[in-house]
């Protein structure tokens, strides 16, 4: 079986992680199934100046040795991804907004990828969350309480600092990262709190 991997990018605030994503996950995966909503190609275009053939052009120009990238339409429930018997590593959704969170909590399948995420659930594999949004309302903690009992992992956009990240893109990375590892790659680059420290401490 080919190594294949779902992303979609919805929109909520936060297009920086899907765009790194889908952009490190070329480099892991065979394919790459990318979904962008209507809202999360209006957020592309707000915060990175850009629509999703230039995103895709860039990622798919960007190496020779990486995986296959392809665009599904978020209406399409006739997409691979959109049934069970489609088998890939999983799902991740960068970043998640709340509704689309609250659909796939309440089985609300209204576009692909509400869909996709319902089923990884149903088919036990894979799906992560990650959410951007603040504060939350009681009812985004209940609907991401559900989405964790019912399998998920909820994984919010908060980049950690103890390795000093130098751009935003290093601090993206920490949250991207972990969305990797949670998909079953394994990521390089991926720095490990005090590991360094504990490798120099085992050569003495």
């Amino acid at each position: 079986m080919r190594h294949r991997v779902v992303i979609g990018i919805t929109g909520a605030s936060g297009a920086i992680y899907g765009v790194r994503l889908v952009s490190l996950a070329l480099e892991h995966f065979d394919e790459v199934y990318l979904c962008v909503s209507a809202l999360g190609r209006q957020v592309l275009e707000t915060e990175m100046g850009l629509d999703v053939a230039e995103m895709t052009r860039r990622l798919r120009d960007a190496g020779p040795s990486r995986g296959e990238l392809i665009l599904a339409d978020p209406d399409d429930m006739f997409s691979p991804p959109a049934s069970g018997s489609f088998r890939h590593s999983g799902m991740a959704i960068a970043p998640c907004s709340m509704g689309t969170a609250g659909r796939i909590a309440s089985g609300v399948s209204d576009g692909l990828i509400a869909r996709a995420g319902d089923v990884c659930l149903k088919e036990r594999r894979p799906l992560v969350l990650i959410v951007r949004e603040t504060p939350l309302s009681v009812v985004h903690l209940r609907n991401l309480t559900t989405l964790a009992e019912a399998g998920a992992t909820v994984m919010p956009a908060c980049p950690a600092f103890y390795h000093h990240p130098r751009t935003i893109e290093e601090a993206v990375d920490t949250v991207v990262h972990r969305a990797l590892q949670h998909l079953g790659a394994d990521v390089p680059g991926a720095r490990e709190w005090r590991a360094e420290d504990q490798t120099v401490k085992g050569e003495g």
